[in-house]
């Protein structure tokens, strides 16, 4: 298709030629991108920032995009133009969108099968929140944690942006949570949004703590995003038969883990990673006909923390990876 006569042809983006850090971040001028069959331009109005962008641009990221690249996973945006085919969108409408890349720039095209209707109570700050955090861990408590109402769960890194989403959906699934994370401030963050313990991951009796919080008995549940020598304490925060969801590895230490620990629970560990449960659309639709009642009726709200402009995307890296962000840290063109 041709883009409508009032469409700008150049952009701004942020262009990765060669991976490190957030020193190969490069502003560039770059063509306006055209929809193909069963894809829609977007006009960039938020992008959601995870450290999986940053793994992603240091060349660590599980699949390793191809030199050069826009770099950037989800983005709050409206629709700028429609591929030959597409007819569920309309123009100017609001929608968040998982790009797979490509979201830090003024335009963006994706397949029209990723994006979600944002309800118009949100923002396109809180539409950049969405995708990845919400639905990541929606798939890690219900899809494949199978978490049932009265269970327990420990949240890991509570007041991030998975963190705060999974404290929501955790108690809309009528789980009790047990939220961890590094400052006082940040519990009142987790405490504000319904956790029902709250305690500081730096303290050295942490295990006796949520063992205490759990009668004894453990968690069904711990989603861990730590790694590192921290993965055995959290098999040992497990109940009998628990289940550990592994949702990252935030310490990018190595984890080491003794299969003994595991068979003396019963306990199962479990890989979770949104890129391949994206693909699949029946999972898709059962977790947007979860998530859009809540966030429409405003139960749930995604949590927006710094917001950087997106010639300061390298700045917002740096914020990222000192660990003092709440909720999502947003770039916007």
């Amino acid at each position: 298709m041709t883009l409508p006569s009032t469409m700008p042809t150049t952009m701004k983006a942020i262009k990765v030629s060669q991976f490190g850090g957030p020193e190969v971040l490069e502003q560039v001028e770059i063509p306006v991108p055209q929809p193909r069959a069963g894809e829609v331009l977007l006009k960039v109005d938020a992008i959601g920032l995870n450290f999986a962008d940053m793994l992603s641009v240091a060349g660590q990221y599980m699949t390793k995009a191809p030199l050069p690249f826009v770099p950037g996973m989800e983005l709050g945006g409206t629709v700028a133009a429609l591929g030959e085919g597409v007819t569920h969108l309309e123009l100017g409408q609001t929608v968040a969108a998982l790009s797979g890349s490509g979201a830090f720039a003024e335009y963006v095209v994706t397949g029209a099968a990723g994006l979600l209707p944002v309800p118009s109570n949100l923002s396109s700050r809180e539409a950049a929140a969405l995708p990845i955090s919400y639905y990541t861990a929606y798939f890690a408590l219900k899809t494949l944690g199978h978490a049932k109402a009265g269970e327990t769960v420990v949240i890991q890194a509570a007041a991030g942006a998975l963190g705060t989403a999974s404290i929501q959906i955790a108690k809309h699934l009528g789980l009790k949570v047990i939220a961890l994370a590094s400052s006082e401030s940040k519990l009142e963050l987790t405490r504000s949004l319904g956790a029902d313990v709250n305690l500081l991951n730096g303290r050295s009796d942490l295990l006796e703590a949520v063992m205490e919080a759990t009668g004894g008995e453990g968690a069904d549940l711990v989603l861990e995003v730590v790694g590192g020598e921290k993965f055995g304490q959290s098999v040992q925060m497990l109940r009998s038969r628990g289940r550990m969801m592994v949702i990252g590895s935030a310490s990018g230490g190595t984890a080491n883990l003794n299969p003994l620990m595991l068979m003396g629970k019963n306990a199962t560990v479990t890989g979770v990673w949104l890129t391949p449960l994206a693909r699949e659309a029946d999972l898709m639709r059962e977790a947007s006909e979860f998530l859009v009642p809540l966030l429409s009726s405003g139960q749930v709200k995604p949590q927006v923390g710094q917001v950087f402009p997106l010639e300061n995307a390298a700045e917002a890296f740096t914020f990222m990876a000192s660990r003092a962000s709440t909720g999502k840290v947003i770039i916007e063109p």
